[in-house]
């Protein structure tokens, strides 16, 4: 059992204030590396690993109710354990610190030393499985509203910067970020603010996406105060600024951001002084380096505009439903269709879909784990997944073709360069496989592949070896739980006879009081 402190955690009325320090709670990382509760019934006898009630960082009686819901439903013991550890990660485990009162929280990504900060990114797909209970749970409201607010202050001050150290407000104190140094970003950066400032379009594609499935599921828009509209404008220059090919007409080179590292920096430079690869002007947003964090070979980063794409469309309708006069709604779906326009000039290739370009001919053909990615576009609501172009990809893209595929005797799926190890697969690529297919066969055979590969411990991890489950990174990787837990609650309303006893759908959100 984990005891908590009445000093580490402190809880105002009306829950209006939280601050975990987790003194005497064993940190979530460690927890997270060796079996802990009572086994699962099934064969593989899964571990719960969910911390005591005074340690978990977020208590949610909806949230509990779904997983009562869905386990008594489930016809296999441990993927019912596995459901049942995962769902409740992120609240369980990484809300850092929120306060109601002045509409601040502070959300990790998980792990330890260098994931004490709030991604952008991964907050968005963290939270992204709890958003059908907004509408039951007024704490998780006022949650999910406080990141918006915070993430509004970041992108205002540093719109091109994808992770944070905790606001002030707080008390917490900033992380030291070893990637960070002995690297020059242009334009500066105060490193008390920012944990790290890796240019991601997609960082930004979440904040929006956070924004909008709050407004859908509780039509409240008084998120959209002046610290948003000045964060979304941001997100406007940087898109308009990131659009631009390389050179001017007289080649002088085109530079709003940069990223250099001297020779003992753990990051590797961003090419040609920082600037990247070459690019022409194509209609898409350029970006430096993709989800997983890595440098881009191309500046066009095809699923991150996909989904860039679908998020300006969302803005557009929410800005209309808000009744705001404002061009940038107009600007939104402007910008929604030269994306598309891009994406079908440049980005597809002998009938399937390039992951990366840079307008000039140059394609590379891949795929990375890390979503936004090309397997999990139907996730992104770019496309149905029977769509012709994304069929022929998906069948590359789960092949020998694509040079980041790999099959072992235990596991198979898409990894990347990220963890260094090319044994190495990520659970991640198997769950937007499953959001990308109805094929019942394959579901079931890629459920079943993340459900015998925990490396014992019911969790699901960034990457495991395709030869030995044992063998796996980050043992604590909050937005890989929502994502996992997100794909169970799709079966369970589209396909339900596959892990329930019955083919009756269990809809998340249908019912229950506030």
């Amino acid at each position: 059992m984990w005891n908590l402190p009445k000093s580490a955690a402190l809880l105002l009325t009306g829950g209006a204030v939280i601050v975990h320090s987790q003194a005497q709670c064993p940190d979530f990382t460690d927890f997270a590396s060796a079996a802990q509760g009572s086994a699962s019934l099934g064969p593989l006898g899964l571990p719960y690993m969910r911390p005591s009630p005074a340690c978990r960082t977020f208590n949610s009686s909806v949230v509990e109710r779904v997983i009562g819901d869905m386990t008594s439903r489930m016809k296999d013991p441990d993927l019912a354990r596995l459901f049942e550890n995962t769902f409740p990660n992120t609240l369980d485990t990484t809300i850092k610190y929120f306060n109601q009162t002045e509409n601040l929280a502070f959300i990790i990504t998980g792990a330890k030393p260098v994931y004490r900060a709030q991604w952008l990114r991964d907050t968005a797909n963290q939270l992204h499985v709890y958003q059908s209970l907004l509408k039951e749970d007024r704490q998780l409201q006022a949650l999910w509203k406080a990141v918006l607010h915070n993430e509004a202050r970041y992108i205002t001050a540093y719109p091109y910067c994808g992770a944070f150290q905790p606001p002030p407000e707080s008390g917490l104190p900033p992380s030291v970020n070893d990637y960070a140094l002995d690297v020059t970003v242009n334009p500066p950066v105060d490193n008390q603010t920012v944990f790290e400032c890796k240019y991601e379009i997609d960082s930004l594609c979440g904040f929006l996406k956070l924004s909008r499935t709050y407004y859908l599921n509780t039509n409240d828009s008084s998120f959209a105060d002046v610290d948003w509209y000045t964060a979304i404008s941001q997100i406007f220059r940087v898109m308009d600024e990131q659009s631009q090919g390389t050179y001017t007409e007289d080649f002088h080179v085109v530079s709003y951001y940069n990223w250099t590292g001297t020779a003992g920096s753990l990051s590797p430079p961003v090419p040609n002084g920082g600037n990247g690869e070459p690019k022409a002007y194509t209609g898409m947003v350029g970006t430096s380096h993709r989800p997983s964090d890595d440098l881009s070979t191309f500046a066009f980063l095809i699923p991150a505009n996909a989904m860039l794409s679908v998020e300006m469309t969302y803005l557009a309708s929410m800005l209309d439903s808000i009744n705001v006069t404002s061009p940038l709604s107009s600007s939104a779906r402007q910008w929604s269709s030269k994306i598309q326009q891009g994406i079908a000039a440049h980005g597809i290739v002998n009938g399937g879909y390039a992951y990366e370009t840079n307008g000039l001919g140059a394609v590379y053909l891949m795929d990375d784990a890390n979503v936004p990615s090309l397997l999990a576009l139907p996730y992104l609501g770019f496309l149905d997944k029977s769509d012709v172009t994304y069929v022929a990809t998906r069948q590359r893209l789960l092949s020998r073709q694509n040079p980041y595929y790999a099959a072992g005797q235990t596991f198979l799926g898409i990894g990347g360069p990220h963890v260094g190890n090319l044994d190495n697969v990520w659970p991640m690529s198997l769950v937007s496989g499953i959001f990308g297919t109805d094929d019942d066969a394959e579901i079931i055979t890629m459920v079943d592949a993340i459900l015998q590969n925990t490396g014992g411990l019911g969790l699901i991890h960034e990457s495991v070896n395709i030869f030995n489950q044992s063998d796996y990174s980050r043992p604590w990787f909050a937005w890989a739980n929502s994502y996992f837990a997100e794909m169970i609650l799709d079966i369970a309303e589209r396909k339900p006879w596959l892990i329930f006893n019955s083919s009756e759908p269990y809809i998340v959100g249908s019912g229950g009081a506030m």
